[in-house]
């Protein structure tokens, strides 16, 4: 494995990023380029299911030609790591040529590996969650796998579509395809994959502990406060609002809870106050305050 250029070190430290993060973030994006060639190599190609993008015209690709897939991956995705330098960044360009060619890389060296299971649904299942992983691990340091979001982005200023039917569109075409290359039962396995793979980045960049923002208007905010402390161990903050109907001075209290809390969180509030007005909503990212939770004895 080659080792980072010194233009990239002085990138990353340029932004104020330590060597210890630097290090983590290559160790990430290496680690998650591997799980997806694990993925794709090991269970999707051996049995002819497809992932979406870059990478399934690539398995299309290899296919017809017996080429090597991960000489398409890279190729196909040189025009990205321009694209990406000049629309995004440095930054993330130099990640982004770092986990593609390790994927090309581990699909080389995995190529000729026994595969691990030849039924079909089961591929299927544990190729998409794996190759999801991988996915959003790197996609969660500062990089990416595969150049059709750019393309998308960039497509999306000149169409009247957004970034996500852009790729919905172009995954479509890639599918359809391999429903005459590989049949159209693989077809259905492949958007079926895709779909997992879809899911899984979802839950690893939201993480397991996913965390809620939640409002509540009450005329009990008091209680209902003192209760999510209580119960709950979450601190609670009361915003000043007023009704734009009556005009009335009103107590919102904002609170940060994890997807497990929030079935309890309900029933707090009703339990407390049935007419209340409670919005729950995902939250990205948590940093700061007093997010971590108090100990209840």
């Amino acid at each position: 494995m080659k080792s980072i250029p010194e233009e990239a070190l002085s990138q990353y430290q340029h932004k104020g990023i330590t060597k210890t993060k630097l290090v983590k973030r290559i160790f990430f994006i290496i680690f998650g380029a591997v799980l997806m060639g694990v993925g794709i190599e090991e269970f999707l190609v051996p049995n002819q299911i497809l992932d979406g993008g870059i990478v399934g015209i690539s398995i299309i690709l290899s296919h017809l030609t017996g080429w090597r897939l991960g000489v398409f991956i890279f190729i196909l995705n040189i025009p990205f790591f321009f694209i990406g330098y000049k629309q995004i960044g440095k930054t993330f360009a130099l990640s982004t040529v770092l986990g593609i060619s390790v994927l090309s890389l581990t699909t080389f060296f995995l190529h000729d590996f026994p595969v691990f299971t030849e039924d079909l649904l089961l591929a299927t299942v544990f190729g998409g969650i794996v190759l999801g992983s991988g996915v959003g691990i790197v996609i969660r340091y500062g990089g990416s796998l595969d150049g059709t979001e750019i393309m998308a982005i960039l497509a999306n200023r000149k169409m009247p579509f957004s970034v996500g039917e852009i790729i919905m569109f172009f995954n479509i075409f890639i599918f359809g395809t391999a429903g005459f290359v590989f049949g159209w039962d693989r077809a259905m396995y492949s958007i079926l994959a895709y779909f997992i793979a879809f899911k899984t980045i979802d839950i690893v960049m939201a993480g397991l502990d996913e965390s809620k923002a939640a409002w509540i208007i009450s005329e009990h905010h008091q209680e209902i406060g003192e209760a999510i402390l209580a119960r709950l161990g979450r601190g609670v903050t009361y915003l000043k609002g007023e009704g734009a109907y009556t005009g009335d001075d009103k107590k919102v209290i904002f609170c940060v809870i994890t997807r497990l809390e929030e079935a309890k969180l309900k029933s707090i509030v009703e339990k407390l106050d049935e007419s209340a007005f409670l919005a729950v909503g995902n939250i990205a990212e948590v940093r700061g305050g007093r997010f971590k939770k108090k100990n209840i004895h």
